[in-house]
């Protein structure tokens, strides 16, 4: 209905159906690729890499990410994110984005960082939360990105529809890619 591609990496089956991340794209999907994240016994967790066919045959690899809750969870798979984002043999612009829950610096904001460019959102949004609740009081969701991008605006659209599509608001990043 919204006349773009999209893709889905679901971590598991919730009442018959398929829940997880999805990445939807005005641009051609070039490919898809899914990674398990998943610690332990805690919920099923996956991150899907997208690369993304822009203009003048440039490819686009954004990560869409969702990390668990627990600390010990996200400590096992910022490490494993990492190294997977920061792969040498995939070159070419790259944006890092998604549910990091992290509520202070942890290991994965500090991973990224080290290794990525960080967005921050306190220049793009007059709220920064990204949760329509009271808690978490800090943003959870994340932009990082590498190579030739240039974030051009941030939007968080709070309408009735995206406070009951998920329990976080929708990012919405327009980037220039050169």
């Amino acid at each position: 209905m919204l006349g773009m591609g999209w893709v889905m990496a679901p971590a598991r089956l919730l009442r018959g159906h398929q829940f997880g991340n999805a990445v939807l794209s005005r641009f051609p999907i070039a490919q898809h690729l899914e990674h398990d994240l998943s610690w332990k016994t805690c919920e099923a967790r996956r991150m899907q890499r997208v690369d993304i066919a822009a203009a003048d045959s440039t490819t686009l690899h954004l990560y869409n990410v969702h990390l668990g809750t627990a600390i010990l969870e996200r400590r096992h798979q910022a490490q494993k994110l990492a190294s997977i984002v920061c792969d040498r043999h995939v070159p070419g612009p790259k944006l890092v984005l998604g549910d990091f829950n992290e509520w202070m610096r942890g290991l994965a904001t500090s991973l990224l960082t080290e290794k990525l460019n960080s967005v921050d959102l306190r220049n793009y949004l007059k709220r920064k939360r990204t949760y329509p609740g009271l808690f978490p009081i800090l943003h959870l969701d994340h932009i990082y990105y590498a190579g030739k991008v240039e974030v051009i605006g941030i939007e968080l659209p709070r309408t009735r529809l995206s406070l009951v599509a998920s329990d976080h608001l929708p990012l919405v990043a327009d980037v220039k890619i050169s």
